[in-house]
């Protein structure tokens, strides 16, 4: 994928606006933590108070200011959603192109153990693991990535049995190509539009996953600031109090969508490319 493809989408209403909101997100995760008026996990009033000069976004269950535990809580949610995207489309990507290159045996095997993985409902999954090894976000991430890696594997695999009947990678076949320089050098350029969308998808999964697993205490512990914990440490006051629910989930849903769309727009510029060419 050349640079000019991706100047191209970035040109695009939709990437434009995923750019914005990715930008506004950025800019919290990196300068929050030392704008925040006040220690993240401080108890500063009492609980549940309303927005005021003081504290623009109220206090939470606890007392702590909201605003500042929101300006502080996305760091741990953006790596580990990065990590976990990362590793759901690398090793999703490297099982299901080794496959369709293997083919017979190799491809069965890999495919069934994708299956296997597949079979396990995300959370209950997690779960498992971090029952046996405690909780950590690094561990709570790989496993997300994991869990992603089987749905990357059958998309990217079912990609890349068309190119591999393409001329140019059975020139490189005849011509004794090394199979991982075949399947890196040419199939792999030809799988970037599905592998773009996937990469968008688990993004904005990772982000939803995430962020539930840390609403549902198998991921950041209290009283770390944390969007998803945010959450569920305050819907008990949600009638009184909206903003410390509300405002955490409007944070998750512009990182979501921000990385949808800037995916899906450079996935299309992608395909009007490979059209024409």
């Amino acid at each position: 994928m050349s640079v000019s493809v991706v100047r191209r989408a970035a040109r695009t209403g939709r990437a434009r606006l995923g750019l914005g909101l990715l930008a506004a997100t950025g800019f919290i995760v990196v300068f929050g933590p030392s704008l925040a008026p006040w220690p993240p996990t401080a108890i500063v009033a009492p609980p549940l108070e309303g927005p005021s000069a003081k504290f623009p976004l109220g206090t939470d269950l606890l007392g702590r200011d909201v605003l500042s535990r929101l300006l502080s809580g996305g760091g741990t949610l953006t790596w580990t959603t990065l990590l976990a995207t990362a590793v759901g489309v690398v090793l999703g990507a490297l099982v299901g192109l080794t496959a369709a290159y293997r083919d017979g045996l190799a491809d069965t095997v890999l495919m069934r153990a994708m299956d296997v993985v597949l079979s396990f409902p995300e959370t209950i999954f997690v779960l498992v693991f971090v029952a046996a090894f405690g909780r950590h976000p690094l561990l709570t991430a790989s496993l997300v990535g994991v869990a992603f890696a089987p749905g990357v594997s059958r998309v990217l695999r079912g990609a890349a049995l068309p190119v591999l009947d393409s001329e140019y990678v059975l020139w490189a076949k005849a011509n004794g190509l090394p199979g991982r320089q075949i399947v890196l050098g040419e199939v792999l350029p030809g799988v970037t539009s599905p592998l773009m969308v996937e990469t968008g998808m688990r993004l904005v999964w990772a982000v939803t996953a995430i962020a539930s697993l840390n609403y549902l205490g198998f991921g950041i512990a209290p009283p770390a600031p944390d969007w998803g914990l945010m959450v569920s440490e305050n819907q008990d006051g949600l009638a009184a109090a909206p903003l410390p629910v509300l405002a955490p989930i409007a944070l998750i849903l512009m990182m979501a969508l921000g990385g949808n769309l800037v995916a899906e727009s450079v996935a299309r510029t992608v395909s009007r490319t490979e059209g024409k060419s």
